[in-house]
């Protein structure tokens, strides 16, 4: 399988996940990289009316997460360790990630994510540590 194919088919995967049905999030998968953008909705708002840090996190996950899942053909990868920063809030716009992987040790990986709003403001950060799971990929958790 060519990577182009795995990258196209962990983006099925992503997008039809259920809980991505509530975030609408759109996502595109490289070698090591990852980026994802969720529309800013007010279900997503704390009293403050801002967005809660709980999507802050889910955006950045997810793209660290699938960064390292490029390089994984044919088992799902686990986040083992996440490490967050929240820099700024954000009420409006968009929540963009970009996830990359630093650091490829073969059975697990150290990537990094960063969230930008809609003016390409750094809003938030964050390390994590993913590691090769048992689960395979499989056409019925939506990787085709």
């Amino acid at each position: 399988m060519s990577n182009d194919l795995h990258y196209r088919k962990l983006e099925n995967l992503y997008h039809n996940a259920q809980c991505n049905e509530y975030y609408k999030p759109v996502i595109k998968i490289s070698e090591a990289r990852a980026e994802l953008i969720i529309p800013v909705q007010e279900k997503f708002f704390h009293a403050a009316n801002a967005v809660h840090g709980s999507v802050y996190f889910k955006a950045l996950d997810d793209a660290a997460f699938f960064a390292c899942n490029s390089l994984v053909t044919e088992y799902l990868v686990l986040t083992a360790n996440f490490n967050l920063y929240l820099l700024k809030p954000i009420s409006t716009g968009v929540l963009m990630a970009t996830g990359k992987v630093l650091n490829n040790l073969g059975s697990s990986f150290v990537a990094e994510s960063v969230l930008y709003n809609s003016q390409d403001e750094e809003i938030a950060r964050a390390t994590g540590t993913f590691v090769k799971s048992k689960i395979k990929l499989t056409e019925e958790m939506g990787y085709k």
